[in-house]
């Protein structure tokens, strides 16, 4: 299966915009374009920061969802863990109470304007509920800043992972080298170190593993460009005895569908995945799947037409949408990255 035409993917097309019930990653409301096809739905959303060439793999993605469909499973459900966004201990029970049966939680910390102090108690309000918790600082802290954070966020209880604590390669290795002396001299269970953006947004995603950066990777399905790709990624970064994460991107049930399809497919998937951001949503384009034992059901997802109809965009972000996929997908077609499968 290759490409379809620009014709094609435009005729599926539909925008939207969906309100969230917190501040998540600085915004309130998240857009998406969503495609129809001959397998299904797919979804393309790439941040509005990313530069076209980034935000091509996202519609190679959207297109693999709708055009070809899911590998096929090995399972029917999958294990989920719950999201805390950067906010204070006492909503911290309202947040975990939309994960019901969650059995890990993902906290994230280092958000600009906040303190360590805010962190710890975040995370400590977490653990009086769950108590597996691993915290995502999506690449805020300096080497001295992480260890230093990472220290004083272990002292009253381990950690399952911290995910992208540094920006950068280098310092990873280093994060991940005096962390472990550090927890080694304080008579702690190490801090595993988790990659997110140094493999979703690396021309070579296996950098940091071959430095010896990560112990764990984090994937997501739309930068990787569709489910088969993040599946084959997957089965390298095991030949190096490295785990994977599925994550979403704050994802429509759409797209969190292809996600799930995903790591529905594994072959080993020894963490739970961070593919339950729907709840983040005040409104969704489908039924949200419901949390059972800490999983989600891993089957398709069809859009509402009447949620479609009343999360549609403004006309104005509707045309920024299709003229983004168009120049998407000129790129794809000239990069010779044409084939889906």
């Amino acid at each position: 299966m290759t490409l379809p035409p620009l014709a094609d993917v435009l005729a599926g097309a539909r925008v939207v915009s969906l309100p969230m019930r917190v501040r998540f990653r600085g915004i309130t409301t998240r857009e998406a374009l969503l495609l129809e096809g001959p397998a299904g739905w797919g979804e393309f959303a790439p941040f509005p920061e990313y530069d076209d060439a980034e935000a091509a793999h996202w519609l190679r993605a959207g297109v693999e969802a709708a055009w070809v469909g899911p590998p096929t499973p090995l399972r029917d459900r999958v294990p989920i863990n719950a999201t805390v966004p950067a906010i204070g201990p006492d909503q911290v029970p309202d947040i975990l109470a939309r994960f019901p049966g969650a059995r890990t939680a993902k906290v994230k910390v280092a958000e600009k304007g906040q303190s360590l102090a805010d962190d710890v108690a975040r995370v400590n309000a977490v653990r009086e509920v769950i108590p597996n918790v691993r915290v995502d600082a999506n690449g805020g802290w300096s080497v001295d800043d992480a260890v230093a954070a990472l220290t004083a966020l272990t002292a009253d209880g381990p950690l399952e992972y911290a995910e992208q604590p540094c920006a950068t390669v280098p310092e990873l290795v280093e994060v991940r080298r005096r962390l472990t002396a550090a927890m080694d001299r304080l008579g702690r269970p190490g801090v595993p170190i988790a990659a997110d953006e140094s493999i979703r947004r690396a021309e070579d995603p296996l950098k940091v593993v071959r430095a010896g950066g990560a112990d764990i990777a984090v994937v997501k399905v739309p930068p990787l460009g569709g489910m088969r790709r993040l599946l084959a990624l997957a089965d390298e970064l095991a030949g190096h005895g490295v785990p994977v994460v599925v994550s979403s991107a704050l994802d429509t049930a759409v797209g969190m569908g292809a996600g799930l399809a995903a790591a529905a497919a594994l072959p080993n998937l020894q963490h739970a995945c961070g593919l339950g951001t729907g709840g983040l949503f005040a409104a969704d384009v489908a039924q949200p799947r419901e949390m059972s034992g800490g999983t989600l059901d891993a089957s398709p997802v069809t859009p509402d037409p009447d949620r479609l109809a009343t999360l549609a965009a403004s006309p104005e972000r509707a045309d920024w949408w299709l003229e983004r996929l168009r120049r998407c997908h000129q790129m794809l077609a000239t990069s010779g990255d044409t084939d889906l499968v």
